[in-house]
């Protein structure tokens, strides 16, 4: 099973697809993590990147669907994938097809988990964490126990990450409607399209996606 997570920032993208991998076996490819990776490995692939990256420009599509493919080639057992932050362009969802086609592959399913952007925006922005074992906490809807110290190890040491604010969090919405609402009508065409109510709770959306899925064989 090869599928697409869509989604803008905040809306569980990445708690959804750890509960995927592990429920159906699957494998998550995020773009960045793996430009990252190719690009520490030393590899022929991962040279071609440095030097992309080094220069200061952004990384060709070609060489993005090189990278896709070379990742497949490592799943094991011919093991699906969930592909994350990519594609967001039409002419890239073409070339993943076309890649995907050579290699015998096809994509199952898109997940497109819509979301409530004033809600969203409330729901980013009002996000903290402990900076010493990572607890998660919000200003309104989950604060510490005993104010200022983590429920979880003690400690009176919290951080913000410097984009989870109003203005910044419109400003990531406004990018991801701009580069992704093209591909929409696309895989609508093809049948493959899923939209899920990304504002419910994690396990509702779950339950969703598992409707869509169906069963792991």
């Amino acid at each position: 099973m090869n599928i697409i997570l869509l989604g803008p920032p905040g809306a569980g993208k990445g708690t959804q697809a750890k509960r995927l991998e592990e429920k159906y076996g699957l494998t998550q490819l995020s773009t960045g993590d793996m430009l990252r990776a190719e690009r520490k490995s030393g590899s022929d692939l991962g040279r071609k990147v440095q030097e992309v990256m080094d220069a200061g420009q952004l990384v060709s599509d070609d060489l993005i669907i090189e990278l896709i493919a070379h990742r497949i080639d490592q799943l094991e057992g011919g093991k699906g994938f969930i592909l994350d932050g990519f594609p967001r362009t039409v002419p890239q969802a073409e070339a993943l097809d076309r890649m995907l086609k050579e290699k015998g592959l096809r994509l199952d399913s898109v997940i497109e988990m819509t979301v409530d952007e004033a809600a969203l925006v409330d729901r980013i922005a009002g996000r903290f964490s402990c900076a010493k074992c990572g607890a998660s906490y919000h200003d309104r809807y989950h604060r510490p126990k005993s104010e200022g110290v983590c429920d979880v190890c003690g400690s009176r040491d919290f951080v913000r990450r410097a984009d989870d604010n109003p203005e910044a969090v419109k400003t990531r919405l406004e990018a991801y409607r701009r580069q992704t609402a093209p591909i929409l009508p696309y895989y609508r065409a093809k049948g493959v399209l899923h939209p899920v109510d990304g504002m419910a709770e994690i396990g509702e959306v779950a339950r969703q996606i598992e409707t869509i899925l169906g069963n792991p064989k």
